[in-house]
């Protein structure tokens, strides 16, 4: 088994879905190109027919989301038709299985480099568009009834756990928010980025640059009052949760003798994955064990893990997660430097938000060896990865 390496990361700013966002006419495929291109341009490196695939992932696989976007997306980006491309999909963690599904054909020798990545444009395809499920599910109760609502399942979680209250998930909702502002007032979000060229009916052309969903100053005050849409007297808000938006991101992935042939930079080595189901109607609470089949298999523990990134699709789910692990809400080694409640979730591209954001962390750090990204998916699974620091420096 080959070495894996995550090479580097780009996205789009995310962007509010609907009328009002800034992708509201911007094709989704679109968006992927823009990502491609980006990844292309920063390592010029690489020659583009050493890209021996690309895979996207989308959730809702229809309109300019489908037609194995994969393979389109490549031959609009320009690069070689020799190189052939996919789509997939697992709801939320469609990139992070892009990234993967891709990692397994590196370290088995059928590629050498890859580009994986995830795009949702849910202004244009909501999800759950145009799907139907089997009747099954409910007449033969195989599921609850708000297995398929993902704010209700949160509702679950906070059922199952009642010491998470909502003044809790308020907390963390906010400190997300200014850890995010901070981030972006540093310089650390934003070098990832690629613009994108927007058109608007009404307004014109514009330009994207920064991620639109965020809201810096929001206090626990502002987030107590706001409504809870998914259960009267519920504790699941607008505010302690990821929003519904659009975006794209990519990566590179090589096999670390290639990297090394081509002069490619090294931002971190795959250790292990693993994803795991749970029930669908606390879906929330996947990371838990995908992280510890994760940890069992790699022979790490959980003290082994110097930073973690964790999907924020709701404040409850990650806080069920780190207390399951003992790891406090506001441990400077989570989601250092905000997440998906401030910047957005446009589920299936957020898996490489996650591990761009981990990349760039450990090149600040090499007193940390290992870092996870990990995240909650929808009909109840969850899935980890484990990176390992190539900056680590051991004792020095």
């Amino acid at each position: 088994m080959r070495n894996v390496v995550f090479v580097d990361g780009v996205r789009t700013p995310f962007g509010k879905a609907g009328p009002k966002g800034i992708y509201a006419e911007t094709r989704a495929d679109d968006l992927v190109v823009k990502v491609i291109r980006e990844l292309l341009r920063r390592h010029p490196e690489l020659p583009p027919e050493r890209v021996d695939e690309v895979a996207i992932a989308a959730t809702t696989q229809i309109g300019d989301q489908g037609l194995t976007i994969g393979r389109t997306a490549a031959l609009l980006a320009g690069l070689p038709k020799s190189v052939p491309g996919y789509a997939i999909d697992r709801m939320c963690a469609g990139a992070m299985t892009a990234v993967t599904t891709a990692a397994g054909g590196i370290a088995f020798g059928a590629y050498d480099v890859v580009i994986a990545g995830g795009v949702e444009h849910m202004g244009r395809h909501p999800m759950g568009e145009g799907v139907d499920p089997n009747p099954r599910f409910l007449a033969d109760r195989l599921v609850d009834t708000s297995a398929l609502v993902m704010g209700q399942t949160a509702e679950n979680l906070h059922d199952r756990f009642p010491h998470i209250t909502k003044e809790r998930a308020d907390t963390f909702a906010a400190a997300s928010q200014a850890k995010y502002d901070a981030a972006v007032k540093a310089g650390k979000i934003g070098p990832e980025f690629v613009s994108v060229a927007t058109r608007s009916a009404d307004k014109g052309w514009g330009l994207a640059t920064a991620d639109e969903p965020p809201r810096p100053g929001t206090t626990v005050e502002d987030l107590a009052g706001l409504k809870t849409p998914f259960r009267p007297h519920g504790r699941v808000t607008a505010g302690n949760a990821a929003g519904l938006n659009d975006g794209a991101t990519g990566c590179l992935l090589a096999d670390e003798a290639t990297a090394q042939e081509l002069g490619l930079p090294v931002a971190m080595r795959l250790v292990g994955y693993a994803f795991a189901g749970v029930e669908p109607e606390v879906m929330g609470v996947g990371p838990v064990p995908a992280t510890e089949k994760a940890l069992a298999r790699t022979g790490l523990s959980i003290s082994d893990i110097g930073l973690f990134e964790v999907n924020e699709a709701f404040a409850v789910q990650v806080l069920a997660f780190l207390d399951h692990f003992g790891i406090a809400d506001d441990d400077p080694r989570v989601n250092q430097w905000g997440g998906a409640i401030a910047t957005g979730h446009p589920l299936a591209s957020s898996g490489v938000r996650l591990m761009t954001q981990l990349a760039h962390q450990f090149a600040e750090r090499p007193d940390v060896r290992y870092g996870i990204t990990t995240m909650c998916i929808g009909i109840g699974m969850g899935g980890t990865v484990i990176w390992e620091n190539p900056h680590f420096e051991g004792d020095k």
